[in-house]
């Protein structure tokens, strides 16, 4: 799944779940783009089954163990410059 963005105007979690239940993610790992919004990640926290990672944290072992990716759309170019550059390697 790609978002635009991920931020939040105040951490309230009870706000974010309700989001994550219109979107259907119960079990999710969401890479936010090169820094993840505080309020954002404060408030992902505490939802169970959701990690927050920015682009450096992307790592397979946190991909296998979710059932959904959820990239930002900054996340998704990141990602394909640095696969873009390891390539023209």
């Amino acid at each position: 799944m790609v978002l635009d963005g991920v931020k939040l105007d105040a951490h309230k979690t009870a706000a974010l779940r309700a989001r994550f239940d219109k979107l259907g993610l119960k079990n999710a790992l969401i890479i936010a783009g090169a820094e993840v919004d505080n309020a954002f990640m404060l408030a992902a926290r505490n939802i169970p089954n959701v990690d927050v990672l920015p682009n450096a944290g992307l790592n397979v072992y946190d991909v296998l163990r979710r059932h959904t990716l959820v990239l930002t759309r900054e996340a998704v170019e990141a990602i394909q410059a640095r696969l873009t550059e390891k390539e023209a390697a």
